[in-house]
């Protein structure tokens, strides 16, 4: 008998196999997307991690756009396709263009100013594992204190997610998938 682990023992878990201690999860957001299926290998992990996913996703005081900015970035730096391409859904279902939500995955100056002093403390988290002074004032001026904390724990959160995603290849949602080929990316449209 062999002790390897594989991907496939981290391939996002049917409703036929859903773990009973969390069966009351299946139905909510742990359901719907195949990452939180890959998390449900670890059940007591995905019943705690829901608390902080409602206030990170629904209670941020970043406000649904700038969140996106923040997630989209985070995802983009740790070349997480799953986690762009999952959130070129919801960031358009929030009223991002297609050139704006392109934009973040580009140089700063060719973002808006907002954006990118957003981007720019993502990309410190990511590269120094802080922010800097100058982030802190800008943010904490333009968006509160409170956004500020929040955009910190949104990187953390989804690098959580991008290492979860990319470590087990975990396969992009279909109706995520359908909805791109339908609606490509347009980076020049509005």
């Amino acid at each position: 008998m062999s002790d390897m682990t594989s991907f496939s023992d981290f391939a996002p878990i049917p409703d036929s196999h859903w773990p009973q201690e969390i069966a009351g999860m299946r139905d909510g957001f742990a359901g719907g997307l195949n990452v939180y299926r890959v998390m449900a290998h670890h059940p007591a992990l995905l019943r705690a991690w829901a608390p902080l996913r409602d206030h990170i996703v629904n209670q941020t005081a970043l406000g649904p756009q700038n969140s996106e900015v923040v997630i989209l970035r985070t995802g983009h730096r740790l070349g997480s396709s799953y986690e762009w391409n999952q959130h070129i859904d919801r960031a358009r279902k929030r009223g991002l263009t297609d050139a704006r939500i392109a934009s973040i995955a580009g140089p700063l100056d060719a973002m808006s100013t907002d954006d990118a002093m957003i981007a720019r403390a993502v990309d410190e988290l990511m590269d120094t594992h802080s922010l800097s002074p100058g982030s802190v004032q800008a943010i904490s001026a333009q968006l509160g204190k409170h956004a500020l904390m929040d955009l910190i724990a949104t990187v953390g959160f989804y690098s959580v997610l991008g290492y979860t995603l990319n470590s087990f290849a975990v396969p992009l949602d279909e109706d995520i998938a359908e909805a791109l080929r339908q609606a490509p990316l347009d980076p020049e449209g509005g």
